[in-house]
């Protein structure tokens, strides 16, 4: 009777084990897969604001708060723009002094717990840039997809996709830009997004799916007036960029491709994500199994797609060395496979989807000479 109290026993623990197993699996890959636009990533830390000025903010002293650049400063209440980190400024071995540009919602305020952001503009490119625009839908196979159409006498337009967790409004950081180079810009929202239909698991897909929401923007601009399209996408909306590129019927359409901080490594995204929520790495193999399992990505799709055979027309990827979220290993080795096609534009410490954050004059120079030869 013994044995068997203690086999019963045994199998009980085991059962709960893996239930655990599994559950921990499904909490940390949500990181991935159930990160919703317009929020922050999990990677950022937060920064406590410890005092401001007129045109001067003093932040908790990180790496992240010693970035080269101009960053969103946001939390839930709020959003302001700082600069770089002010030299002559009173800095203490725990905190960091950096230029502050403008507050766009609410204030930080003292004691504040905030996040740097790529976000510089909040609203629409009327509302952030007084730039002219038509909030148009975008007909999905899921459903109308919101998006943003800005005006411009070419016939190239450019199709801006923003990327994990961002939302549409990380666009704005180029639109003044792109809309200086005379460019119809369209951007849009994609599954999941505010206003937008979700995947049928409510799921986020790294792209795999969400792609098809980029061809159906493509279709959109071509029934619209473009003769050719610059697909542009940061993170998982390079990705999709790239995955359109090689399997849209429109493929024909697609004059160039703007890739920035591009997802090529699914499961190396998804282990930096869970590990950024705190998930053991004997647990990290779990998560890659459970979004497997909830998803049914298998990477196969944009691992064949960043084949150096699959690319066909000019491709600028413009990512770091210091991006801990999409390996920059992966685009490395593109460039350097097709040479005739790829420009890699490297920009050191800078984070995730922050490239033009860390650099903007350097970021839209290369990105101009680019764009020239595409007009």
């Amino acid at each position: 009777m013994r044995t068997v109290k203690a086999a019963a026993a045994a199998v009980t623990a085991a059962l709960a084990a893996g239930a655990a197993s599994v559950a921990a699996g499904r909490f940390a890959s949500d990181a991935a897969l159930k990160a919703p636009s317009g929020t922050r990533l999990p990677t950022e830390p937060r920064l406590t604001v410890h005092a401001t000025g007129d045109d001067w903010i003093t932040l908790t002293r990180a790496f992240a708060s010693l970035r080269p650049g101009t960053y969103g400063l946001a939390d839930d209440d709020s959003h302001a723009v700082v600069g770089p980190v002010l030299d002559a400024a009173a800095h203490s071995a725990d905190t960091v002094v950096r230029r502050l540009e403008r507050v766009t919602r609410g204030a930080p305020r003292t004691g504040d717990r905030m996040w740097l952001v790529p976000n510089l503009h909040t609203g629409d490119p009327t509302t952030a840039l007084g730039l002219a625009h038509t909030a148009v839908a975008v007909p999905g196979e899921l459903g109308p997809l919101p998006a943003w159409s800005v005006p411009g006498p070419r016939d190239t337009w450019v199709i801006a996709v923003h990327g994990l967790a961002a939302g549409r409004e990380h666009t704005l950081n180029l639109m003044e830009f792109l809309h200086g180079l005379r460019f119809p810009v369209l951007a849009p929202s994609y599954r999941g997004d505010p206003g937008a239909p979700r995947s049928p698991d409510g799921l986020h897909h790294l792209g795999e799916t969400e792609w098809r929401d980029l061809d159906a923007a493509i279709r959109h601009a071509v029934q619209h007036g473009a003769r050719r399209v610059v697909l542009y996408g940061w993170s998982t909306g390079a990705t999709m960029a790239l995955l359109a590129a090689t399997h849209s019927a429109l493929g024909s359409r697609i004059s160039g491709l703007v890739l920035d901080s591009p997802v090529l490594d699914w499961t190396a995204t998804l282990r930096a994500l869970a590990t950024a929520r705190h998930t053991p790495g004997a647990l990290l193999p779990l998560a890659v199994r459970a979004a497997q399992g909830r998803t049914g990505i298998r990477g196969d799709r944009t691992a064949q797609a960043a084949e150096p055979g699959g690319l066909a027309v000019p491709t600028l990827i413009v990512h770091g060395p210091d991006d801990t979220l999409a390996p920059w290993a992966p685009s490395r080795r593109l460039a350097a496979d097709r040479p005739d096609l790829v420009t890699l534009h490297p920009v050191p410490g800078a984070p995730h989807a922050a490239m033009w954050n860390a650099d903007p004059e350097g970021y839209e120079e290369v990105l101009r000479r680019f764009l020239t030869p595409l007009m």
